[in-house]
């Protein structure tokens, strides 16, 4: 058999199968998911995915929900800075 992941990486599992444009995006995916990302806690690079939408972090064993691909989405932060303009409203008045 020959070497199909030298180009396209991850995506090699599937062959010729299902075109181009989505196996780039598979294999984009892939590399965001495996790849370690920043602990919200202890500030290192420590943290994996568990499973969809489940991080934890190696050092701190910290575990929280994220995004399905990504520890924190940008949704999420924007809904974490609302939340908190809204707390000191509160709390300035």
């Amino acid at each position: 058999m020959t070497r199909r992941t030298k180009k396209v990486g991850s995506t090699g599992r599937f062959g010729v199968r299902y075109g181009a444009r989505l196996r780039k995006r598979i294999r984009e995916i892939d590399s965001t998911v495996k790849t370690r990302h920043r602990c919200p806690r202890c500030r290192l690079v420590k943290v994996e995915q568990q499973s969809v939408g489940i991080w934890e972090c190696r050092k701190c064993n910290y575990k929280y929900a994220g995004g399905a691909w990504q520890p924190q989405t940008n949704n999420g932060k924007r809904s974490i800075g609302q939340i908190r303009q809204i707390q000191e409203r509160r709390f300035d008045d």
